[in-house]
């Protein structure tokens, strides 16, 4: 719900402010870049508002993604976790986890608390503690990813579509300009140019807004999948070292 309510509002807005500068360069100059971005029809302010939406985006990602990388230097942080988990030190790498509060740490914590429950429960059985374990870190890792991968859709969406609309907004233009020559009369090869690049501020803008999406998508999939690395990788060495050692 609270992510459907974030969608629309920021759909809202992002049309409303791109109405509102669409609306504010049809009033300048006749011969400015603006005037003729405006030319381009009411389509500009849907590519606008899908630019800015990107943006959004862009910047709920960044403060979201590095909210998720949590405090401090990630490998300094999982080389001091081994550290203790080779020295047994297991709830002062619990300690730790929850000072970081990154969502490696999360999902390492997971591992731990799941550890010293069966330590609790006196369950010695090796497989058997790492299948728990194995179990905590696929739990902890569902929980996790939806908060990294959140937004990634829309941008892709937006990437997919962006330039189609643009090419829309181009056709129509297109579709003007020469239902303009057919009416006429004799063929005006400078308004018929007029039209034409009129109607390519609508690919242009399409574009930047497609450019914009999927190099952005493609950045924050490669950080998603640098966390997804590191958390493989941390949670196999703890459960295999803590899955040899014997339960507290």
């Amino acid at each position: 719900m609270k992510q459907s309510f974030f969608t629309s509002l920021l759909i809202l807005a992002t049309y409303v402010v791109s109405l509102g500068f669409y609306a504010w360069m049809g009033t300048t100059p006749s011969d400015s870049m603006f005037h003729a971005i405006w030319k381009g029809g009411p389509i500009v302010s849907v590519l606008m508002a899908l630019i800015l939406m990107v943006i959004a985006y862009i910047v709920e990602r960044i403060i979201a993604l590095n909210k998720a990388a949590g405090k401090g230097n990630i490998p300094q942080f999982v080389q001091s976790l081994k550290q203790d988990i080779d020295n047994g030190y297991v709830d002062q790498a619990i300690a730790k986890c929850d000072e970081h509060q990154s969502c490696l740490s999360a999902v390492l914590r997971s591992v731990l608390d799941r550890y010293k429950k069966m330590g609790s429960l006196n369950i010695t059985d090796r497989d058997k503690r790492i299948s728990e374990m194995e179990k905590a870190v696929e739990e902890a890792t569902i929980m996790e990813m939806p908060l990294l991968e959140k937004n990634l859709v829309a941008i892709s969406t937006i990437a997919s579509i962006s330039t189609m609309i643009g090419l829309l907004g181009t056709t129509l233009g297109m579709i003007r300009a020469f239902a303009a020559m057919a009416t006429s009369g004799a063929p005006d090869a400078v308004q018929l140019s007029l039209g034409i690049s009129e109607a390519l501020f609508n690919t242009a803008l399409g574009i930047v807004g497609g450019i914009m999406g999927i190099v952005t998508y493609n950045v924050f999939i490669s950080k998603v999948d640098h966390f997804s690395y590191m958390i493989d990788e941390a949670a196999f060495y703890i459960i295999q070292t803590l899955g040899n050692s014997k339960s507290e």
